[in-house]
């Protein structure tokens, strides 16, 4: 009787939200890491706190590709960069709101993935601009814009890379009628200008701990052609400057780098600096 009335509830939460690939592996840490969030202190940094916890998991790229049509993926077993922090940022926001069920995280993590909270690939938030943008509507983030220093130079987003290495994607090569919408939502976004901070202004600087915030969004902006963005991390301030928790796929899973990000990016040539987010 007790699986008969978990079977319905899953159900219910899938009906409701759309079909749902995740393990029961999945719902229960998600239950088990919100109830442990409620019951910190109020001046507890919610960002770092679910962030360390992610630490250990295994990085894994393309882990929402999995299904033959698109649905809400929940996998807290598996993680890459864009994965991790949007994990990181649900369970953050659900917390705030004391909304601690498997049901609130799945809505929450919804709306932060998709355009709209549609589940469909073309409203995927495939480029982190996009994804900005869309989680800025929602209320949940907002970029740091600032004219002045650190935020020295201006990135001017120029994004085809999907549309122009379709083999790179099962689904766009399966579905080539959606080629046009990823086509349009690409120019949509090419032209667009963001003030952000050079890698090598990236210092232990009062100006750049009064600028950057511990659980800040980190967005690594790269000269790579037709991208945006490369990677994606938060930041954590320690003694000797600026650090970023990520899922790393060089170390092969999620880490909070020994590193300074400054170092971090001086070893990767076509990172060029980053865009700073911040949860509201």
């Amino acid at each position: 009787m007790k699986k008969f009335v978990v079977g319905l509830l899953l159900l219910s939460i899938a009906c409701q939200l759309n079909a749902i690939t995740y393990t029961k592996t999945d719902s229960m840490r998600v239950v088990r890491l919100l109830s442990d969030g409620l019951k910190q202190n109020k001046n507890t940094n919610l960002m770092i706190y679910y962030a360390r916890r992610l630490k250990g998991l295994p990085y894994v790229a393309k882990t929402l590709e999995v299904n033959p049509t698109e649905q809400l993926i929940v996998n807290l077993r598996q993680l890459d960069c864009t994965t991790y922090v949007e994990n990181v940022l649900a369970l953050t926001l659900c917390t705030e709101k004391s909304s601690i069920s498997f049901k609130d995280f799945c809505r929450i993590l919804q709306k932060i993935r998709y355009d709209g909270g549609n589940v469909r690939y073309t409203s995927r938030l495939h480029y982190f601009t996009n994804w900005i943008a869309n989680n800025t509507k929602n209320g949940f983030v907002f970029e740091i814009q600032k004219q002045s220093s650190p935020f020295t130079a201006t990135q001017i987003v120029k994004t085809n890379y999907m549309t122009t290495h379709i083999d790179s994607y099962p689904m766009l090569v399966e579905h080539p009628e959606w080629v046009s919408s990823i086509n349009a939502m690409e120019k949509e976004l090419t032209g667009k200008r963001f003030r952000y901070i050079p890698k090598g202004m990236i210092t232990n600087s009062i100006l750049c701990r009064n600028i950057i915030k511990d659980g800040d969004i980190i967005a690594i902006i790269t000269s790579k052609p037709g991208l945006d963005t490369s990677h994606i991390g938060i930041a954590v301030w320690h003694n000797d400057g600026l650090h970023l928790l990520n899922a790393s796929q060089i170390r092969k899973n999620v880490v909070e780098e020994s590193m300074t990000l400054h170092d971090y990016m001086k070893k990767h040539p076509l990172q060029l600096g980053i865009r700073v987010i911040r949860v509201k």
